[in-house]
């Protein structure tokens, strides 16, 4: 795989933290903002890149999500990716929240929650036009993010299900926010 990707994440990474320093939308306060002084990621690494099929569920099956504010929310289980870490074959899966959108949305939780990144998980998501080609969807765990309730309680945001609660680290994306 070419390196380029390596840039495009920095370029979208560096896109995130002005956003966050400087937008009005930001989830942070103005006080938050001015002392902002950026995000921690782990450094790219393409042992976290997969080019996979989606191995899609014949059912779509409803599946209620817990949200950070003791709240649900459904989506359908559409498929999974199955791919080897470190030697071990992790299976997580891909949900929608519509049929008819081309995204998935792979949320996960693994052995870094809480300690090096965000307890209650990080998401992936992919954009049918972005991420999938003839060969399978990239999934690409650099490209992990913490939903925005990782920097105020304002915003409620889907949990990852315990299906997708991975023993394994996933050393990649982004890291926790002090």
């Amino acid at each position: 795989m070419s390196t380029n990707w390596k840039q495009q994440l920095q370029t979208q990474r560096q896109r995130k933290e002005e956003y966050f320093a400087e937008s009005e939308h930001s989830p942070l306060t103005p006080h938050e903002r001015a002392d902002f002084d950026g995000l921690s990621h782990y450094p790219p690494d393409e042992d976290y890149r997969f080019r996979v099929p989606l191995h899609e569920h014949d059912e779509k099956e409803r599946v209620t999500v817990a949200t950070s504010t003791d709240g649900e929310q459904e989506y359908l289980r559409w498929g999974e990716f199955r791919v080897d870490i470190d030697g071990e074959e992790v299976v997580v899966q891909a949900y929608k929240s519509d049929p008819d959108e081309d995204r998935l949305w792979v949320p996960f939780r693994d052995a870094t929650s809480g300690d090096e990144t965000y307890g209650a998980g990080r998401y992936i998501d992919l954009e049918a036009d972005e991420h999938r080609s003839p060969d399978g969807w990239l999934l690409d765990f650099n490209q992990a993010y913490n939903p925005t309730c990782a920097y105020s309680d304002r915003y409620e945001c889907p949990l990852p299900p315990g299906e997708n609660w991975l023993e394994v680290p996933i050393e990649a994306g982004e890291k926790a926010y002090h």
